[in-house]
């Protein structure tokens, strides 16, 4: 019979507590444990004295890393002691049934990872269901591990996640376990949600996610035409900043930022998530010609 264990990794998010309180409920019944991997330095002492039942990793960050969750996924991995391994995130709050149903497609199909759809606590960029294209699908090409459960069998062939990664080490994660032959099997009613912070802490996260994308799609060239296939938008905002010099010698350039004004006019947050657009592609290109890579 398969044991079950779920990592959370933390920084020095104070949400964590709703996230265990959330998850607390499962433990017992199909979970069997939950691992903290805390890289706060001691900052959320009374999160854990206040939740002893979890098990707690004081994650001590290597000279020179300065983004660490890749390295703290690894961590929990290697000292879970079940057999199947869930993730979720610090701030996340799972819909009733979540671990049940997330876990079903593992422990009664045989099959050996899942994923589900992350919903927007309020208004972000991020608001609606996001990591997959085709909801409708029961496969997906790509999966992030805000929700996510594998078999540890699987994380041990594909070599766990990549430490040179500051951001995007879950989608590297996930395109390695199709490269080894894995299917993504997307659960479209394994429903978390998640605060993502203040408009500028979004914006702050789309730099890092773009710096990421980049390291992603030089690790993973063929990857590419796929990628802008199915959302062009980083590759589009980045060709419109390399042409910002143009505005030199034709001033209407900056007026081509009106057609994704337009066509985002139903977002709930249009102009943030144009801002963010630009942003992310920002960090790709910061990351593509910034010395020694």
């Amino acid at each position: 019979m398969s044991t079950t264990s779920l990592v959370i990794v933390n920084k020095n998010e104070r949400l964590l507590s709703d996230t265990l309180q959330a998850v607390k409920p499962f433990v017992g019944q199909i979970l069997q444990e939950v691992l903290v991997v805390d890289a706060s330095n001691g900052e959320l002492e009374d999160i854990r004295l206040s939740n002893e039942w979890a098990r707690w990793i004081d994650y001590k960050q290597p000279p020179g890393v300065h983004i660490t969750i890749a390295h703290q996924r690894n961590v929990g991995v290697q000292n879970a002691e079940g057999d199947v391994i869930v993730f979720t995130d610090s701030g996340c709050l799972p819909e009733d049934d979540w671990l049940e149903r997330l876990l079903a497609p593992i422990l009664e199909e045989d099959e050996f990872v899942s994923c589900g759809p992350a919903k927007s606590i309020g208004k972000s960029v991020y608001s609606g269901v996001h990591w997959s294209e085709d909801t409708e699908t029961d496969y997906v090409s790509m999966a992030a591990t805000i929700n996510m459960a594998f078999r540890r069998e699987a994380f041990d062939v594909v070599g766990g996640f990549d430490e040179s990664f500051g951001s995007a080490e879950d989608i590297d994660f996930a395109w390695r376990l199709t490269d080894y032959g894995y299917r993504l099997r997307w659960v479209q009613n394994a429903v978390v949600s998640q605060d993502w912070g203040t408009p500028r802490r979004q914006l702050r996260r789309a730099f890092f996610y773009g710096k990421g994308g980049c390291r992603l799609f030089r690790k993973h060239p063929d990857r590419v035409p796929e990628a802008v296939k199915q959302n062009s938008a980083p590759f589009v905002y980045a060709l419109f900043l390399l042409g910002l010099p143009l505005t030199l010698k034709f001033r209407w350039y900056p007026l081509l930022l009106l057609w994704p004004i337009w066509r985002h006019r139903n977002a709930e947050l249009r102009f943030l998530v144009i801002l963010d657009h630009l942003v992310l592609s920002a960090g790709m290109l910061y990351e593509l010609v910034k010395p020694g890579t």
